[in-house]
C-alpha cells in the first residue's frame, strides 16, 4: 500500500540534503511550476506540432498551447480529489498533500516537454532509424539495454530525462525538480526492456534509471519486478490524474479544431458532444446558448465542449475515489476514462473512433506526418553518420552546429548517439525544417 503523507514530498533531486532559506511564500510545488513556464524546453513547444499543421489562417493548438490547457484541467482534477480525499482523511489538512493540484498542473506543464519534432511521426522516424534505416548496423556496438531504449524512443522517457538530465554545463539534477512532481509525469514506470515484452511505451531511460528508481524507492511507490532486472513500479497516484487531464484535452480540443478547419461538421460536432449528457442536460444546454443570444456555430462548439470537458472532469474525481484502494495498492487496471460510468465512457468512445476515422487520418495531417517523417529520418541519418564518424571532414562541420551542452564528443559511442537524440528531438519543426533544408543544399543563408 502506498500513502499519501510520503508520496507527497517537496524533496528536490539533487538538493537531497540541501536546506535554502526563501524569500517569498511560494510553496516548493509553485516554484516547480514557474521553473518549467519560464524554461526554454516549454517555450519551444509553441512550435511543435499538435495535431493539425502549424496555423494559418486558422490557429489551431500546438503542444504549447495543449499543454497549457491540460494543466487548468489538472489543476481542478488535483484540487477536487484532495477536497474529496480530505473529506475522508481530515488528518491531511495542512499538509503538504493540500497542494496536488499544483502538482497535478506542474506534472502537466512538463507531460509533452520530451516529443521531439513533429509528434508521433518524430517518434517513429527516431525508433526505425534504428530497426530499419542507416542505423540498424549499430546494434553490436552498443549495450542490449542502451538498444532497447533506442529502437523503442519514447517522447515520455525524454521528457524524464529532460528534466532530470546533468547536461553539459548544467547542475546536478536538471532542472532541480520536487520527487513528487517527478513521479507524477512517469506515465509508464519501467524500463524499455518491458516494451519489448508488450507494454508499448517506457517511462525513463537506462541513463536515469537510477534516478527514477531513487525516487520511486523514496516516496514509497510499490515496486512490482522481483530482482533487479526489467524494472517496474506501480505508478504514483498523481499520474492518473495527469493522463485523465491529457486524455480531457486531447480528445475533446481536437474535435473543436477539426470544427474550426471544417473536417467535422457543425452537426456531426454536436452529435458528439451533447452524447455526453442525458436528455435533460442537453435540453438545458442548448436553451442556455439560446438564451445567451449565441448564434456562431463556433461559439456554440465552444460553450458545449467547455460544458464537455467540466462533465468529465468531475466523472474522473468520482472514478478516481471510487478505485482510490485499488490505485493506492498498485493494482489499478486502465486509465480514469476508461472506468468512468458508461454514459461518458461511451460518449468518449465516439468522439475517439471519429477521431481515427476522420481526423488523424485526414489530408493535413497525414501531410505533417509523412513530411515530418522525413525530414526527421534525414537528419537521423546525417547527425548519427557524424557521431559514429566524427573524424571526416563533414563530420566535423555538422557537429559543431550541435549546442555545447550535448557531449557529442565523448569517446563513448552510446553518449554520442544520446545527444544526437537529445539535439534532434529539442528541436522546432520549424528549426528541423531549416537544418533539414541547409544539410541537403536546399536553401542557403542570406548575407
Amino acid at each position: 500500500m502506498m500513502y499519501w503523507d510520503r508520496l507527497i514530498s517537496n524533496i528536490r533531486l539533487g538538493q537531497e540534503h540541501r536546506h535554502t532559506m526563501r524569500h517569498d511564500d511560494r510553496s516548493e510545488f509553485k516554484r516547480d511550476y514557474d521553473r518549467l513556464i519560464f524554461s526554454a524546453p516549454f517555450r519551444r513547444m509553441q512550435n511543435k506540432t499538435q495535431v493539425f499543421p502549424l496555423p494559418g489562417s486558422v490557429f489551431v493548438h500546438n503542444r504549447l498551447t495543449h499543454s497549457l490547457e491540460v494543466a487548468s484541467v489538472g489543476m481542478s482534477l488535483g484540487n477536487d480529489v484532495a477536497h474529496a480525499v480530505m473529506k475522508k482523511r481530515p488528518e491531511l489538512a495542512g499538509t503538504l498533500f493540500t497542494q496536488i493540484g499544483t502538482i497535478v498542473s506542474t506534472a502537466c506543464l512538463a507531460h509533452d516537454m520530451g516529443n521531439p519534432p513533429f509528434g508521433h511521426s518524430g517518434e517513429k522516424a527516431i525508433q526505425t532509424f534504428f530497426t530499419e534505416g542507416g542505423g540498424a548496423s549499430l546494434k553490436e556496438k552498443v549495450s542490449p539495454r542502451f538498444w532497447s531504449d533506442i529502437t523503442h524512443f519514447e517522447g515520455n522517457a525524454n521528457a524524464f530525462r529532460l528534466l532530470t538530465h546533468r547536461f553539459k554545463g548544467r547542475r546536478e539534477g536538471g532542472f532541480v525538480m520536487t520527487y513528487s512532481t517527478l513521479a507524477s509525469i512517469v506515465k509508464y514506470p519501467f524500463a524499455s526492456t518491458l516494451a519489448e515484452k508488450g507494454h508499448g511505451k517506457f517511462g525513463f531511460f537506462c541513463s536515469e534509471e537510477d534516478i527514477f528508481t531513487r525516487i520511486a524507492d523514496e516516496l514509497g511507490i510499490i515496486r512490482k519486478s522481483a530482482d533487479g532486472r526489467d524494472t517496474e513500479y506501480a505508478r504514483h497516484p498523481l499520474v492518473y490524474l495527469v493522463e485523465a487531464a491529457d486524455d480531457i484535452c486531447y480528445e475533446i480540443m481536437d474535435i473543436e479544431d477539426a470544427h474550426k478547419l471544417k473536417i467535422v461538421s457543425y452537426e456531426e460536432t454536436t452529435g458528439l458532444f451533447l452524447d455526453f449528457f442525458d436528455e435533460k442536460a442537453q435540453a438545458h444546454i442548448m436553451q442556455r446558448i439560446e438564451d445567451e443570444g449565441i448564434t456562431d456555430n463556433n461559439e456554440k462548439v465552444v460553450y458545449m465542449r467547455a460544458c464537455v470537458i467540466g462533465a468529465l472532469e468531475k466523472a474522473c474525481v468520482n472514478t478516481f475515489m471510487a478505485h482510490e484502494q485499488e490505485i493506492m495498492s498498485g493494482e489499478m487496471r486502465g486509465s480514469l476514462i476508461d472506468n468512468m460510468d458508461e454514459r461518458q465512457a461511451g460518449a468518449y468512445r465516439r468522439c475517439t473512433e471519429l477521431s481515427r476515422q476522420k481526423i488523424y487520418k485526414s489530408k493535413p495531417v497525414l501531410d505533417v506526418e509523412l513530411s515530418g517523417y522525413r525530414i526527421m529520418a534525414t537528419l537521423m541519418e546525417a547527425m548519427v553518420d557524424a557521431a559514429v564518424n566524427p573524424e571526416r571532414f563533414y563530420s566535423r562541420q555538422l557537429i559543431s552546429r550541435v549546442s555545447s551542452q550535448y557531449d557529442i564528443y565523448s569517446p563513448d559511442l552510446e553518449t554520442r548517439l544520446m545527444a544526437v537524440i537529445d539535439y534532434i528531438s529539442g528541436m522546432t519543426d520549424v528549426y528541423a525544417l531549416d537544418i533539414y533544408q541547409k544539410i541537403n543544399g536546399i536553401s542557403l543563408p542570406i548575407v
